[in-house]
């Protein structure tokens, strides 16, 4: 009988999505800008993040016309595909400097009568070799404008990161990565749920059986799940349920579970120092020779020298470079 609870919704999916393959903690910096200025961020992987806190700018991306962005605004552009951010379209850019005081003028620094354009950037370090689709179908770069279609908790999440910020009371190192994660799960759960947004992934995200069976699937990587299983997770026959499964995640059910639990599993050797015999257990193996073999399928190496890899995490690299 199965165990897993059908509560688990859509946030949860993508919560997870996102766990599986970050490293480390979101590093972040403000920038203040007056006059003339542009600057030019390269490729780079993760996700990149600019919230316009104050006055407004331009963002240049990889492809297309330049997009003017206001106070409130928000952009994500995943895995850090070179793109600019300027006060006008026509200003040179120049390459970013790190550091996270590097853009960061005193209020003594300004000139007088001028309101200066606040930015804060921050990038999102993730394991680019086995992305999740959700975060893979992103298109080159998300706009979550303030004035039209945000929802109120992201603009709620933008108002306390400034206050936080702005205040620098204590506590403010640790909570700033935690509203930093808070906003990125908000913006791709936000971008899934528009109405012009019709991929599969997103259409599975709104069907209440097919997310909570993924949902099932990736809280529950452990349970020997079935299609017949996971069919009763989504209240649907077993057919039925396979049909539309395959339909909208495009491959069938259970290449999809082989594919989240080897996932999970890569994750758990790069950042933890279980046992082989426990990660295999956790992704639903019965023994360590079982998970071996399926491992070294999915990724042409053993688990053992995937961990020897893998296991040491990358410096995350930020507009800032450090928080």
């Amino acid at each position: 009988m199965c165990d897993a609870r059908r509560t688990v919704g859509p946030v949860d999916i993508v919560g997870t999505a996102i766990a599986a393959m970050r490293a480390g903690e979101p590093r972040s910096a403000r920038g203040r800008f007056t006059g003339a200025w542009g600057l030019r961020f390269d490729s780079a992987g993760g996700l990149g993040v600019h919230i316009v806190l104050q006055g407004s700018c331009w963002l240049l991306p990889p492809e297309g016309a330049p997009v003017q962005l206001t106070a409130g605004d928000v952009v994500l552009v995943p895995f850090n595909q070179a793109h600019g951010l300027a006060n006008d379209p026509n200003t040179p850019l120049e390459d970013v400097r790190r550091g996270q005081q590097a853009y960061w003028q005193s209020e003594a620094d300004l000139p007088p009568g001028v309101a200066p354009t606040v930015i804060l950037g921050a990038t999102y370090h993730l394991r680019s070799i086995r992305p999740h689709p959700l975060i893979a179908n992103l298109p080159a770069f998300v706009h979550m404008p303030s004035r039209i279609g945000t929802t109120q908790t992201l603009r709620d999440v933008v108002n306390l990161l400034g206050a936080e910020l702005e205040s620098q009371q204590p506590g403010v190192t640790a909570a700033i990565p935690a509203l930093l994660d808070l906003l990125l799960i908000y913006i791709v759960r936000c971008w899934y749920q528009r109405a012009d947004v019709t991929d599969g992934w997103a259409q599975a995200l709104r069907d209440p059986g097919i997310s909570a069976a993924l949902a099932a699937i990736e809280q529950h990587p452990e349970h020997p799940w079935t299609v017949g299983t996971l069919a009763r997770e989504a209240g649907s026959s077993r057919a039925v349920f396979a049909r539309r499964f395959h339909d909208l995640i495009g491959q069938p059910p259970v290449a999809y579970l082989t594919w989240w639990r080897m996932t999970a599993a890569s994750h758990l050797l790069r950042e933890t120092n279980q046992p082989l015999q426990v990660i295999a257990a956790k992704s639903g193996y019965q023994n360590e020779y079982a998970f071996s073999r399926a491992f070294k399928r999915e990724f042409d190496t053993a688990p053992g020298s995937y961990r020897r890899t893998y296991c040491i995490p990358s410096e995350a690299s930020a507009m800032d470079g450090s928080r």
